[in-house]
């Protein structure tokens, strides 16, 4: 599909421009063999309101970053991997238009694209990006990801109590495991989510309570299996699960700046293979036509 792009100077240039753009709060994006398939805004649903960000899809990583300025200056930049991309229609519904869900092992959200032809264009050109990569790697798709949070506003109580009514004073927490609204009480354990991060993550009661009983299922199993080690197996163990209730700090406002997603988007631009939506669409066409033979 951009093969041709991978040592063309309108790739090269463009890369430049997008690593310019991001200025010191980025990191550099030229690398051998890297091309950039297309790039455009799309509104992300974030924990507290839509906000627009800068989408920038390579054949390698998906990069994405706060809009500062228009076309000329974006920070907080964030990159994921296609090869742990899995993408999610969703329908239609009052909170979300032309959206879809991206789901990584450590991050998932909902996006949504200005029209319905945009949507197909991104999901295309994502998912054709995505399925080549792991073609020329022999890695199979990621099968776990991090759960979707729930926006704040789809919770006035607590979900896990359901009784913890959330004010000013009294403010929501995310389960890192489940994505749920919940009350400070229901979320004061931490447990290791070892996709997600090196160190322990906030988790709601239940799911603490279900991820502990694993590692204990997991421990018995294994002092099963080999008796002589269980005695270090147990303590390592022990060790691990304590650490887990440790208190640090949350990270509950990454997504508490610029663009409040109801701006006009220009067109998103794809330097790649323009016939991937007319493919896809006629892959769909045909698929359905087979259905009702």
């Amino acid at each position: 599909m951009v093969d041709r792009l991978v040592n063309s100077e309108a790739n090269t240039r463009r890369i430049a421009t997008v690593e310019n753009c991001f200025g010191g709060a980025g990191v550099p994006l030229a690398i051998p063999g890297r091309v950039l398939v297309g790039e455009g805004v799309l509104t992300k649903m974030c924990r507290k309101r839509p906000k627009s960000r800068q989408f920038f899809l390579f054949n390698d990583i998906l990069v994405y970053g706060n809009i500062v300025i228009g076309k000329k200056k974006y920070n907080k930049q964030h990159i994921m991997p296609l090869e742990e991309v899995s993408l999610e229609d969703i329908d239609d519904c009052p909170q979300y238009r032309n959206g879809w869900l991206i789901r990584t092992t450590t991050k998932s959200f909902i996006v949504c694209a200005a029209t319905e032809t945009e949507k197909k264009e991104w999901m295309a050109h994502i998912n054709k990006c995505v399925e080549d990569l792991l073609k020329k790697s022999g890695k199979k798709p990621v099968e776990k990801h991090a759960a979707v949070w729930v926006p704040d506003a789809e919770a006035t109580v607590c979900m896990h109590c359901k009784k913890t009514q959330f004010t000013m004073i009294v403010r929501r927490h995310h389960c890192r495991n489940c994505g749920a609204v919940v009350c400070g009480p229901c979320s004061s354990k931490k447990f290791l989510l070892p996709q997600q991060s090196s160190k322990p993550q906030r988790v709601c009661t239940s799911c603490y309570e279900r991820l502990s009983n694993a590692v204990k299922q997991e421990s018995a199993k294994i002092s099963s299996n080999s008796l002589n080690t269980t005695t270090a197996t147990a303590n390592n163990k022990d060790t691990h699960n304590n650490a887990n209730n440790e208190s640090s700090g949350d990270d509950d406002s990454e997504d508490e700046t610029n663009g409040s997603g109801n701006e006009q988007h220009d067109e998103p631009k794809f330097y790649g293979d323009s016939s991937i939506l007319s493919t896809t669409e006629t892959n769909n066409t045909a698929h359905v036509n087979s259905s009702h033979n």
